[in-house]
C-alpha cells in the first residue's frame, strides 16, 4: 500500500479575524452564506488576506482539488493500492475513503470541502461517511498510522519517484507533499521527517509531484504495462 500526505494544506474556512473584510462580505452575500462558512478563496479574499499569518502558504483550495481527482482517479488507486490524506495548515486531518469521487467542477468541490468542515462527515448522516475531517496534527496522524515520513522537498537529497516508493513502501513510511502553493514547510514538519528527498532541484507544483508518485508505485506493482 503506498500512502501519500499532503502536509499543510492550503485549505480551511475564512478565519474570524477576516470575517468583517469587505472582500469577504461581498463573497458571503453573493454565495448567501456566513463568511465563516467559506472556504479561504485567495482568487477572491486577495486583499482581506493582506495581514494573515503565514498567508503566502494559505487559500488555495484548488491544489487539493487537482491532486485528489489525479490520486483518486489513478490505476493505482482504482487497484487498492493507496491512501491518501488531507493535512491542513489549521491542523485538521481530512480522512479520505478510496471510492470517494472528487467533484471535477472547483465550485462543486468547494461546496463539498465547505460542508465537510462544517458537519465532520460527508455525507453528514451517513454511517460510513466517504470524508470525515478531525482536528489533528501531523504528528497525531502518524501515530494512528503507525506510518515514519518522508518528505519531499526541493532542499532534499536527490533520488528518484522509484527508490523514494520502495522505500516508503518496504519500510512502512508515508509520503509528505507540501499542500500549499510557496513557501516551506515548518520547523515541525521537518522535525517529524524520517528522510528528506528531492525528485527535482526546483519546486514542482502539488498535482506534478503526485502524480510522479503514483506513476512509480504503479510500476513498483506491475499496475500499468505488465501484460506486455
Amino acid at each position: 500500500m503506498l500512502n501519500i500526505v499532503l502536509i499543510e494544506s492550503a485549505l480551511e474556512l475564512i478565519p474570524r479575524e477576516i470575517w468583517g473584510h469587505p472582500a469577504v462580505l461581498k463573497n458571503a452575500r453573493k454565495r448567501g452564506k456566513k463568511p465563516g462558512e467559506m472556504l479561504l478563496d485567495t482568487s477572491l479574499h486577495y486583499h482581506a488576506m493582506k495581514n494573515l499569518k503565514f498567508r503566502e502558504k494559505r487559500g488555495r483550495p484548488d491544489i487539493v482539488h487537482v491532486s485528489l481527482l489525479n490520486a483518486l482517479s489513478s490505476p493505482l488507486n482504482i487497484e487498492g493500492k493507496l491512501r491518501i490524506y488531507i493535512h491542513t495548515i489549521s491542523d485538521y486531518v481530512i480522512f479520505i475513503h478510496p471510492e470517494t469521487r472528487i467533484p471535477r467542477n472547483y465550485q462543486r468541490f468547494v461546496g463539498l470541502i465547505e460542508q465537510l468542515f462544517i458537519e465532520g462527515k460527508v455525507p453528514p448522516k451517513g454511517e460510513k461517511p466517504l470524508l470525515y475531517i478531525k482536528e489533528m496534527s501531523l504528528e497525531d496522524l502518524l501515530d494512528i498510522l503507525g506510518l515514519k515520513l518522508i518528505l519531499l522537498s526541493e532542499t532534499g537529497s536527490m533520488a528518484s519517484p522509484d527508490y523514494i516508493v520502495e522505500n516508503a513502501i518496504d519500510g512502512k513510511y508515508i509520503i509528505g507533499i507540501g499542500g500549499f502553493p510557496h513557501g516551506d514547510f515548518s520547523k515541525k514538519v521537518y522535525d517529524l521527517a524520517e528522510d528528506v528527498y528531492a525528485i527535482y532541484n526546483k519546486p514542482l507544483d502539488t498535482w506534478i509531484v503526485v502524480s510522479r508518485i503514483i506513476e512509480a508505485a504503479e510500476r513498483h506493482y506491475k499496475i500499468l504495462g505488465s501484460h506486455v
